[in-house]
């Protein structure tokens, strides 16, 4: 037996992220998530229905069963997937993750709030969850400027304790050898020393970030507030497929003229250019498993994401008949710009080289609805919190070329559109 949504349309009052931040902060809904995607943001809140994908996955055929059994029209589902799924897809083995742990984990919402514009979609199965989801949404009327500026920030070291350059001089090793690695991205995590309010965090970090997407969330286990600087996989309801990879790294002083001259500097490293051309080819070759009509459509542009300035391209293609949107993110997942070149060789290094599963961070942040369209996020630029432990994580893309204070450099510079913004608990 299936059910529908009950919808409502109000006026926007308020700021959007304002207005997510509170839902966030005072829904009745323990597990939720907030999404912004370009010009619409959504929070979802409860679970209607809920899907975990463990270690042992070959493929994510089970996720398209279970979306055929979904007890409601109109769904769409919100989810989260952990960086080593991309390598249980693989065949890959051995990534230090419980078997039972999940790596994919999907819901569709009990409640739903979109906005677009000046227009709010109200969802819910049930009507007293809509009444009650009316009154939450206007139960304050908002300032002008928005909620205020919290006070306190919390000041975390960003030096290299965990033995970084060591990471990096080791993989290097494995580079310059006969083997087939031509790039590995390594990572490191850097503990948050006092407990943090995320959705204090999230507001004042989107105000400071330039995201291609942001979001906030308590779902599965886990709660991170990101501001993602690339896609992994964008497939829309005419199954055209986009991804775009960004890899090549200078800072953003808030000096224009340093800025121009960081940024000439990036575009003509044959480090950096290299790096981000042999990211683009592997996207694309990624594509060309489930897709016809090849093509970049951007190549080797500067995005501007927060503390850091990127090269930035696009690749798009049409997915073949045969295949679906999941099959699409499965080819694309994790992001080349996360993992290496090549892909399976890139996670046994990573493994060694960093100690633990990466979990949520470089996996993705997602969004699948009953047209077929497909949003994913890479869980870059974010703070994490499981359990009473809360941390920041950034990598570097490691080449032949690279130089391990550079490379230490270049997540120090990432980890500043994260670490800057960070506001403690009310009783941290």
């Amino acid at each position: 037996m299936t059910t529908e949504y009950r919808e409502i349309r109000l006026q926007l009052t308020e700021e959007p992220l304002a207005l997510m931040a509170r839902l966030a902060r005072s829904g009745p809904y323990d597990q939720y998530t907030v999404y912004e995607n370009g010009p619409e943001w959504s929070y979802a809140g409860g679970a209607l229905a809920t899907f975990r994908l463990t270690a042992d996955a070959e493929d994510l055929s089970a996720v398209e069963e279970w979306l055929a059994d979904v007890p409601v029209t109109g769904w769409r589902v919100y989810g989260w997937a952990a960086f080593e799924l991309g390598a249980a897809l693989a065949g890959v083995r051995g990534s230090g993750t419980d078997p039972g742990e999940a790596l994919l984990h999907l819901v569709v919402p009990a409640v739903e709030v979109r906005a677009r514009g000046e227009r709010l979609l109200l969802r819910a199965t049930d009507p007293g969850q809509l009444d009650a989801l009316v009154g939450l949404v206007g139960a304050e009327v908002p300032g002008e400027s928005g909620p205020p500026e919290p006070v306190g920030r919390v000041g975390v070291a960003l030096d290299d304790t965990g033995g970084y350059r060591d990471a990096v001089t080791s993989a290097l090793h494995d580079l310059r050898g006969p083997g087939p690695l031509t790039k590995v991205i390594l990572s490191r995590r850097v503990a948050v020393p006092v407990p943090l309010d995320l959705t204090a965090t999230y507001v004042v970090g989107r105000r400071a970030n330039t995201p291609a997407r942001s979001f906030l969330l308590n779902l599965g286990g886990i709660s991170a507030a990101g501001f993602s600087p690339e896609t992994v996989a964008e497939v829309t309801g005419d199954r055209r497929v986009v991804s775009r990879p960004l890899a090549g790294t200078r800072a953003r002083t808030g000096s224009p003229d340093e800025d121009a001259r960081l940024r000439a500097d990036l575009l003509s490293d044959p480090k950096e250019v290299h790096e981000h051309a042999i990211s683009v080819k592997l996207a694309l070759e990624d594509l060309a498993l489930v897709c016809d009509d090849i093509c970049t459509t951007a190549y080797m542009n500067v995005e501007e994401r927060g503390t850091v300035q990127h090269l930035a391209s696009t690749v798009v293609g049409r997915l073949r008949a045969d295949r679906t949107p999941w099959q699409a993110f499965a080819a694309l997942f994790p992001a080349v710009t996360a993992t290496g070149i090549p892909k399976t060789p890139a996670y046994d290094v990573i493994r060694t080289l960093e100690g633990r599963p990466r979990g949520l961070y470089a996996g993705a942040v997602l969004t699948y609805d009953v047209s077929g369209e497909l949003d994913a996020a890479l869980v870059l630029r974010s703070v994490f919190r499981q359990g009473d432990r809360c941390w920041l994580q950034a990598g570097a893309g490691i080449v032949r070329q690279s130089q391990p204070a550079r490379e230490h450099e270049e997540t120090c510079e990432k980890l500043r559109s994260v670490a800057d913004h960070l506001v403690p608990a009310p009783d941290g």
